[in-house]
């Protein structure tokens, strides 16, 4: 080791390189190092050889920090699409930067103050969007983004970005075999890492998680069902797992066990999340647990392909593409916050990336938007604090950027053919799946929340924190009750809302 490489430092790291073996090779590394050593060296020799750009060479999830001595510059990278969190603050002229946010605001130093413009977003959105915590002097450091600390100050630089090429020279067939020769490559290196030789998958009915047990080496697949039929697509998993011949698990969840288990979620989540799906996906990381360490999910294909209705659904003209999920429109956030900001617009975290994307159809402006701001934002913040606090390792494959990589060149009518969303992504699934499954329906992840709210066995917990003093603090009692009354009177739809304001007040509470 040179003496210049010894004076480049990891001081944290969270994450899985995917592609370590081919590194070693490039970059002189013993194959039999342990994991924990082998990543160590790679980042260290990546940066000593390529700087910055290092990150065009490491594909997997990863979220890091890099301490070069020589120019005495620490620098604090995210992965492309954000699949493990990172955040950061300067704290009495010291850089901090953790994967936790929870571990930022707990240092002695640090002056708890709550972020109101994110409160005010995070009830349009139902999740924290963009770089602003729900903390003052604390920030997310976004996907495909790294922040450089001089000892002085923060330069946050962004070194990756979606963009959206589409190419009309191939046929939907022709694209659908890219995806699978992709997909057999990015597996085919997680099946090489025999320091994990033992994988489950989690499945639920819908075609992404359903490919990718089918294409990968797992052992056994992993769901979580109801009592509720119309929310229970464990039968269907079961189904797959069979056909496929796979190991099957399914974890019932009851009412009880769902609400006791939210002020949990919402601790270690760090944030508060308008997602009522975490607190199931908690509780299946801990089913997992039991019996195996590192798990593989699907997540990404919906956002890489357009999967969502919000997809195909034309805006209106003049219209910005708000991201696929938000609860709540500008009047009803006026009407509820006690100390509402004309100035925080619910467009602010959108507007910047809506503008770079004009000129491009409205299918790729949106996955743009989507990939940018919603998949990190909910879907990833979800899978990746939850997944850590119950000690396993997720694994999400189909968010490599490679996969992307093949998905922004595919035109807008192949992923929306036939009557079917991500239609080429489901003809390369076929290529493993029977069709019945490949071409299946989205199902989604739906949790009977909207019905268990209603119910007096469970909820009053709930009714007691809506109107509490917390509660008071911030939201306008009248509007709040009247909410929750014309819920229980059947306006199921109100739902969502109440379930994000409960997050939050439970969020706050544990926190202040």
């Amino acid at each position: 080791m040179s003496e210049t490489d010894q004076k480049i430092e990891i001081r944290y790291f969270s994450g899985y390189i995917r592609n370590w073996k081919k590194l070693c090779e490039e970059l002189g590394i013993d194959t039999s190092l342990s994991r924990k050593e082998r990543e160590a060296e790679i980042l260290r020799n990546a940066y000593a050889k390529w700087k910055m750009e290092m990150m065009d060479h490491l594909y997997g999830m990863f979220a890091f920090s890099i301490w070069d001595g020589c120019i005495q510059n620490e620098f604090c990278v995210r992965d492309q699409v954000g699949q493990k969190q990172m955040f950061y603050s300067v704290i009495d002229g010291e850089f901090v930067c953790s994967g936790d946010i929870n571990e930022i605001v707990s240092d002695s130093r640090f002056e708890k103050k709550l972020n109101k413009r994110m409160l005010q977003q995070y009830l349009f959105y139902g999740y924290p969007i963009g770089e602003e915590t729900f903390y003052e002097g604390v920030y997310k450091l976004m996907p495909g983004h790294y922040v450089q600390w001089d000892g002085k100050e923060t330069k946050v630089v962004r070194y990756w970005k979606p963009v959206f090429e589409p190419d009309k020279t191939k046929t939907a067939d022709e694209w659908a075999s890219e995806i699978e020769n992709i997909v057999e490559v990015i597996l085919d290196e997680e099946r090489q890492d025999k320091e994990v030789p033992y994988k489950e998958s989690f499945l639920s009915g819908g075609v992404d998680s359903s490919y990718l047990l089918a294409a990968s080496d797992a052992k056994a697949a992993n769901t979580v069902g109801y009592e509720e039929s119309g929310f229970d697509e464990s039968a269907l998993a079961r189904q797959t797992a069979e056909v496929l011949g796979k190991g099957f698990n399914v974890k019932m969840i009851s009412p009880a066990e769902y609400f006791e288990r939210i002020p949990t979620v919402v601790d270690k989540m760090g944030q508060p999340l308008g997602d009522a799906s975490a607190v199931a996906f908690s509780i299946g990381c801990t089913a997992v647990k039991e019996h195996a360490d590192v798990v593989y999910s699907g997540e990404g294909i919906d956002e890489f392909f357009g999967g969502y209705n919000a997809h195909k659904n034309p805006l209106k003209e003049g219209w910005t593409y708000l991201t696929c999920s938000h609860i709540m429109s500008e009047e009803v956030v006026k009407s509820i916050m006690l100390d509402f900001d004309e100035n925080v617009k619910a467009v602010d975290p959108v507007s910047e990336l809506w503008n770079e994307v004009q000129g491009q159809d409205e299918l790729s402006q949106k996955l743009t938007i989507d990939i940018s701001l919603w998949l990190e934002g909910d879907i990833y913040l979800n899978t990746d604090r939850t997944s850590t606090a119950c000690g396993i390792e997720l694994h999400t494959p189909f968010s490599d950027r490679r996969l992307f990589d093949v998905a922004r060149k595919i035109p807008g009518e192949y992923k929306f053919m036939n009557d079917q969303n991500k239609y080429v992504f489901r003809k390369a699934a076929s290529s493993k799946l029977p069709d019945e499954v490949a071409f299946r329906k989205k199902v989604g992840f739906a949790v009977p929340i909207r019905k268990w709210l209603a119910n007096a066995e469970y909820n009053q917990p709930i009714a007691d924190k809506l109107t509490g003093s917390t509660s008071q603090k911030f939201f306008d009692q009248d509007v709040i009750k009247d909410m929750w009354t014309r819920y229980l009177a059947g306006e199921e739809f109100l739902w969502s809302r109440i379930y994000a304001i409960y997050a939050f007040l439970i969020w706050y509470d544990l926190k202040f």
